[in-house]
Parts: structure tokens; C-alpha cells; sequence
């Protein structure tokens, strides 16, 4: 059994571990031990603060094998895009252009830099071992963390988005920086990423970003291809988030051409089909003559001492109970009568 939680400092060295193995250009996860602990305690600092209003908090979450105790993921979610600045994306466009004269009619695809995502909530730092072979315990891992927004909506806006790693090479070159970025910037992607850290919000993201629409036709062919691309380390997550409700199409990153996924929280499943239920003991085995056939749920303790599992219980949509087996409860904190979040897997 897997359980998601909120960081801990002992999490740290895990952290590192895990950083030390990203992809080139992956640009969601801390790098540095610095950077690392400089996240972890922002993220304990987030879950104590008492919020009235989504600002700076950001909250990170690790994925734990209860069997062995390792910690092998991890993800994030920011309360508001941009808090101590404006978050820069570039949103795709479709501009009109008509000549009366010569009765010709066409549309052009262009590159708009925007800041319309400052101050959605933002959800990041998606990393789980062996991610190929991952099973359920992904999908825990990316949506906890929107249950956590359910439960806590005061922390949070009404719209999320989530950016992923566009396409690059195998020396971490962006075809899509190449051609655009690297022209303003005056330095290579990776030396781009470093300077930037990540950040989307910083001032001089906007004092060297193109101001004018970009033509997509006038970029070169294998830029304009990268387009919206997925790297390949972020395709579990694009099959997690699209199942969750997440749309891709209007935005991308500025730097690589990743696409920017963006759903108001009433289109995610995670909040339209979650319930709050009372805990009640798992009775007569799944399987057994007459008892109902178990669906996969992720259960969620309180936001106060928050923890989310997979368990297998009988349908508890019609109910107001769910039927949760004894290890569940105790990954989760919980005893019968208390109450939890649940949302079919």
C-alpha cells in the first residue's frame, strides 16, 4: 500500500535522490539541496499558515511504499500563479488577415505572450520511480493533491493549470528555444533554465520576451513541430491530468513549447465526483456470496493531518458510509465514525 503525505523535513535526502536522476529540462522539481530544503520548509511553513486568501503557499506531497517506507515520489501544487509577480505564458492565437482587393481570406497561428494564468493555482513537481511500470499508486500521487484542494478550498483558486516539459534532444537542447528564445535570451536552454530557476514570474522574462505576436509559419519547421509537445517523461502525467478533467491547446511555455494544461475546478473529477463519507470497517470479505463487488477509491483524511490512499471498498456513491479495511484506516489516521474524502479512481 502506497500513501500520499504532506513533506517532511526527513524527506529531504529522498528528495535529492530523486533529483539527481529528472530528465534534462524538466524544470518542475528543485535541483539543488539549497533549493530542495528551501522548498520543504515553505511547504510545512504553507500547511501550518491560517489562510483567508490563496497567496504565496505552495504544498508539496510525497508518495510513500508503507512496505519498505521509501519515499518514491513526490508532487506539488502552488496556491496562486505569480504571487510575488506575473506568471508568463505564451497563448496561442489565431490572427485574421483579409485583403477585400485581392478576395483573399486566411487565418495565421501566432504567439501571444500573456499573463491570464497569474494567480490560477498551479500544480507542479510531478515525480514518481519507475514510472513506466507505476501503477494506481500514480494516479494517487497526481490527484491527492487536487483532494487536498477540495478539502481546502479557501487555500486555492477556481482555476488550475499545470505546465509540462516540452519537447528536447538528447544533449537537452529545445528546438522551440532555439528558435525563438535563445534569440532574446542570448544564451542556451539549459543555461536559460538556470538562470530563470524555473520561474515563469520573473521581470525579466518581460523585458526580453517578444511584445508583439510571434507568426508561428515564420518559425522553423522542427520549432513549429515542438509546438505543444510532450517530452517523453511527462506522458503519464498528460494521461493523468486529461483523465482528471485538465485541457491543453490555448497556452504554452514560454521557454520550451510544452503544453499548459487548464481546467476550472468544476470540470475535474476530483471535485465534481468526491464525497464526504463516515468511516465504518470493512465487513464480509469482497468476493464473498451476496457482497458487492469493491471499486478502487482514493480516501482522504482531514486537511488538518492530511493522507491519502488507494483502497478497494464496496460502491459507496449511495452511501453514507464507506467501508474502509483496517490497513486503510491506519495509513490514513482514521477510526470508525471519523470522516474522510473519497473519489472513485
Amino acid at each position: 500500500m502506497y500513501v500520499v503525505r504532506p513533506v517532511e523535513r526527513a524527506d529531504i535526502g529522498a528528495l535529492e535522490a530523486m533529483a539527481a536522476v529528472t530528465i534534462p529540462g524538466v524544470h518542475t522539481l528543485p535541483r539543488t539541496r539549497e533549493t530542495i530544503v528551501a522548498a520543504v520548509e515553505r511547504s510545512i511553513a504553507s500547511f501550518a499558515a491560517h489562510v483567508d486568501i490563496p497567496s504565496e503557499e505552495s504544498y508539496q506531497f510525497v508518495l510513500e511504499d508503507l512496505r519498505t517506507r521509501e519515499v518514491v515520489g513526490t508532487s506539488a501544487i502552488h496556491a496562486s500563479a505569480g504571487s510575488n509577480g506575473t506568471y508568463f505564458a505564451f497563448r496561442n492565437d489565431v490572427i485574421q488577415q483579409v485583403s477585400r482587393d485581392l478576395n483573399i481570406s486566411h487565418s495565421v497561428h501566432a504567439l501571444t505572450l500573456c499573463s491570464e494564468l497569474t494567480a490560477y493555482s498551479h500544480l507542479s513537481g510531478f515525480y514518481i520511480r519507475n514510472r513506466d511500470s507505476a501503477g494506481v499508486e500514480a494516479a494517487l500521487l497526481s490527484r491527492a493533491r487536487l483532494l487536498y484542494a477540495v478539502q481546502a478550498p479557501h487555500r486555492f483558486g477556481d482555476r488550475f493549470f499545470v505546465p509540462l516539459a516540452g519537447v528536447t534532444d538528447s544533449d537537452g537542447q529545445s528546438p522551440f528555444w532555439n528558435a525563438l528564445g535563445r534569440k532574446f535570451f542570448k544564451m542556451d536552454f539549459l543555461d536559460a533554465e538556470r538562470v530563470i530557476d524555473g520561474a515563469r514570474n520573473r521581470t525579466l522574462i518581460v523585458e526580453l520576451m517578444p511584445h508583439y505576436p510571434v507568426y508561428v509559419p515564420l518559425l522553423p519547421g522542427d520549432a513549429q513541430a515542438a509546438l505543444g509537445q510532450i517530452h517523453p517523461s511527462g506522458q503519464l502525467a498528460f494521461n493523468l491530468l486529461t483523465q482528471e478533467g485538465f485541457e491543453a491547446d490555448e497556452y504554452i511555455d514560454i521557454f520550451d513549447g510544452g503544453p499548459i494544461l487548464q481546467a476550472h475546478k468544476n470540470s475535474l473529477r476530483s471535485f465534481c465526483g468526491s464525497h464526504v463519507r463516515q468511516v465504518e470497517s470493512a465487513g464480509r470479505a469482497a468476493g464473498s456470496p451476496g457482497a458487492d463487488e469493491p471499486v478502487n477509491y482514493m480516501v482522504a483524511s482531514a486537511e488538518q493531518n492530511f493522507r491519502a490512499v488507494i483502497a478497494a471498498c464496496p460502491p459507496a456513491d449511495a452511501s453514507q458510509v464507506i467501508c474502509l479495511p483496517r490497513e486503510a484506516q491506519q495509513a490514513l489516521g482514521v477510526s470508525p465514525g471519523d470522516s474522510v474524502t473519497c473519489v472513485r479512481i
